[in-house]
Order: C-alpha cells, then structure tokens, then sequence
C-alpha cells in the first residue's frame, strides 16, 4: 500500500497538468479612446471583479488621451482590441479596406447631446435652429450633417467647440454639444444650473458608441479568444450597471486620478436614466447587441447625408458572430 505521503505525491501529480493548464491565460490588450471614466466602466468591471481571468484571459486596459491613437496600434498589431467611438469608425474602415470588424456594442445609444439654457423657449429639437451652436470640427463632419438633412440645421448658425463650456455659459442663446454623461454636469458645476438636454439618439440617429474593434486575422485564427473577451466585457457591462461597481470605479480613479467619485455616479446614472448601454435590442439580446437592421438604417442615413459614400461595403465593418446570444440577461436585477 501507498503511504500517505505517496498518495499525496500521486494527487499533487495528477492535478499539477490540470492546474498548470487552468493558470494559462490569453494575454490580450484592450484600449480605450479616452482616459478612464464611467463609460469605460463595463470593462474595468470585468477586470476588478475577476470576470476576465475566469474566462480565461489576462487583461491590459491600456487608457487613451487626448494625443493617443491606439487605433494605429491595432492595425500594427501591438494590441487584440479596441475601443471605437461609434458606428462611423467602422464604415470608415471598411471604406479604406482595412482589415478590422467591430464585434459588439457596448452603447445601444450614442451619448451625443446638446444642451441649451433653461427659460429660453427651447423645448423640442427643432428649437435649437434659432441659437447659436458650439459644434466640434468633427461633429461638423458628422452628425451635424444629418442635422441638416433631417432636421433643415443651418451651417452659418455653427461657431468652432473648443471644449470648454464657457462660450456657452455666457450665451443664452446658444446650444452646445456634449456627451450626456459628461457635459451637463460640467454645465450644473460651472454655470449652477440644470441645461436642457437633447440625446441625438432620441431624436433618430442611430450610431451605436462604444464599440468592440478587432483584427479580422485575430477572429479567424482565435475566434475563442474573441468571443470570451465579448462575453466577459458584457458580463462587466451588465454587472456595472446593475451591480457592485466600487471596485472598477476604484480602478477607474487609479488610472485617472482626476476622476471623482461624484462625477462617477453622475455619469453611472445617466447611461441608466437614458438606456445608453441597455435599451432597444439588447433588452432582449444581451448587452452589445448588434443587428443588420440596425447597421444598415444608420449606413442609409449616412449617405443620405452625405457623410459616407454609397459604394461602401459597410457589412464589411462589423460581424454578428460573437453578439446576440443572451449574455447577461440572467444577471439583470428582477423587476
């Protein structure tokens, strides 16, 4: 018979393969567009709370900034993955043949806003006609043109956003664009009062925010790798919005010390309050839901103003492969 210490030899053994193969984790890297906040929570989430490592992977949120294009990163393959801003990014990428897709969709809504004064008569959309807008050069470019054709905006009514809020403060008159998580509660800090707020989203367009880019050679070669990296971002997502999110915000700050923990709630409440990151199919879907549909409605508004050009392959941009299966949706609070 086996001593005891024989016996604890063969266990120790028989187990080493098994846990030496449970501690080899995908290494991968996933940058954002920006420095670290709220709407970067979903994934500082699934890195916090271990989301990622039980799906097998080693995460590095590498933050961006105001000088930073990670973008050129993954197109030289130094990362896995990226944060893109919106749905343009993607059919822009298709348009110049380069060779990444889009994989999920954090934000069912872009979080592009204006915001007006208060007491001005401003109450629906159309009203912003008559101000002054504060419009960045690449808002122009973008969804001020679908401004345009869907809603008559004129381009002489436009003055350069610096993104500094005190144009606006001192203009009764104007409007001025922003991100609903953000913006107005700079506007609420600075100028001591509530701005009215109009969700571009709400109002018809239909860019998804917040985006999932990867190489398309990645999703050939690893595909696995891929679809856990979706599936944990969703697990995060769903569990920072709905969940214990102080130990991603404590990540957050960490890699943003500027960020407060007012700001942080500020802006958690907003994605809720306007169904940023949960709304329209991912109720049904999952979070980082994407449709045709869906992709191909904002394509035709794009080219309708303008904006993309019609010969574009934009089914080229994104893949459903990894999205649409229900992730999540058992974790959602019980109403």
């Amino acid at each position: 018979m086996l001593s005891a210490l024989s016996r604890a030899l063969v266990v120790v053994l028989a187990l080493g393969p098994a846990a030496a193969q449970a501690q080899q984790l995908d290494k991968v890297t996933f940058a954002t567009n920006w420095v670290a906040e709220a709407e970067h929570g979903g994934f500082y989430q699934a890195l916090a709370d271990g989301t990622y490592r039980k799906a097998g992977l080693d995460v590095t949120i590498l933050p961006g900034g105001p000088n930073v294009n990670h973008r050129l990163q993954l197109l030289a393959g130094k990362i896995e993955f990226y944060m893109s801003a919106n749905s343009l990014q993607a059919f822009d990428a298709a348009a110049q043949n380069v060779p990444t897709a889009v994989v999920a969709a954090m934000f069912q809504k872009d979080p592009q806003v204006f915001l007006a004064h208060p007491g001005q008569g401003i109450e629906k959309f159309e009203d912003l006609k008559k101000l002054t807008l504060f419009v960045s050069n690449e808002g122009v470019a973008s969804y001020f043109q679908w401004m345009k054709r869907q809603y008559g905006f004129d381009e002489k009514k436009v003055k350069p956003y610096t993104f500094n809020p005190q144009p606006f403060l001192a203009d009764k008159k104007s409007a001025m664009q922003g991100y609903v998580t953000s913006e107005p509660y700079a506007v609420e800090k600075q100028g001591g009062f509530k701005p009215v707020i109009f969700l571009l989203a709400d109002q018809g367009f239909g860019s998804y925010s917040t985006l999932i880019e990867t190489r398309r050679d990645l999703i050939s070669r690893k595909p696995d790798v891929v679809q856990r990296f979706v599936n944990a971002s969703i697990t995060g997502w769903t569990n920072y919005i709905y969940g214990d999110n102080s130990a991603a915000n404590a990540r957050i700050k960490r890699d943003n010390p500027e960020m407060s923990d007012e700001l942080l709630a500020y802006s958690i409440a907003k994605m809720k309050e306007y169904g940023i990151v949960d709304s329209g199919d991912s109720l049904k879907l999952g979070i980082g839901a994407m449709t045709d549909a869906r992709m191909k409605g904002f394509f035709d508004q794009m080219v309708a103003a303008g904006v993309v050009k019609a010969n574009v392959d934009y089914k080229k941009a994104y893949t459903l492969q990894f999205v649409n299966k229900g992730v999540g949706l058992d974790l959602r609070p019980k109403n």
